[in-house]
């Protein structure tokens, strides 16, 4: 009995080191960049804000953790998460924190009510819809991020070239937006450039995780 207890106390001090990984807020955004594809320390610095020191400090936190994994190239390093199952979680952790936490679904609706007649598309709807050739899909992450991975058929077009890509889209079909999944509101405001221009547009709530987990189950 006492080695058995032993044991157990063991494997919960092992899974209370990815829980103490994860109780920074910085470190769970690095996280969500990541599972979009590589970048560099000097990337994720300019996306998060945060020094190229303490970006180093915080992925060092999560490589002791294997969470996230390196490699260089030339006088870069480039870090990717260690595996598709830590996107996997944090798709999970979005989920379960949205339905627990009544702020996290205060500060959604917020900004998602602030992009007047903003209309999601549902994934299931998408895909039928696109099946039938009624909509087209864009990518409004950048470049990198689309070449990482993205929804089948899905064209890329970075939130910030959107406006000069316009005459490029049809005006006989809905356009529909994605970008890095429910907390990122890129999609939301192609949506308002599209129909500022008098096209028909609607956003997928979803990124390329959430599509992976419906393709895999459907």
């Amino acid at each position: 009995m006492k080695m058995e207890r032993e044991r157990k106390d063991k494997l919960y001090r092992e899974f209370a080191r990815i829980g103490k990984c994860l109780s920074s807020p910085k470190r769970l955004e690095l996280l969500d960049l990541l599972a979009q594809g590589p970048k560099s320390v000097d990337q994720l610095a300019k996306l998060t804000g945060m020094s190229i020191a303490n970006v180093s400090q915080h992925l060092q936190t999560l490589h002791e953790s294997r969470l996230v994994r390196f490699n260089k190239k030339g006088n870069f390093v480039i870090y990717e998460i260690a595996e598709l199952s830590v996107a996997d979680f944090m798709v999970s952790l979005h989920r379960l924190s949205e339905k627990q936490l009544i702020e996290v679904q205060q500060l959604k609706a917020e900004v998602l009510q602030e992009k007047a007649g903003m209309e999601p598309i549902a994934l299931e709807e998408l895909r039928k819809r696109m099946d039938r050739g009624e909509v087209v899909l864009i990518d409004v992450r950048p470049e990198e991020e689309y070449a990482a991975g993205h929804i089948p058929g899905a064209i890329s077009i970075p939130i910030e070239e959107l406006e000069r890509y316009l005459e490029t889209l049809p005006l006989d079909k809905e356009i529909v937006a994605y970008c890095r999944g429910p907390y990122c509101f890129w999609s939301a405001q192609a949506v308002e450039i599209l129909k500022s221009k008098g096209m028909k547009a609607s956003h997928l709530v979803e990124g390329v995780h959430e599509w992976k987990r419906y393709a895999a189950h459907s």
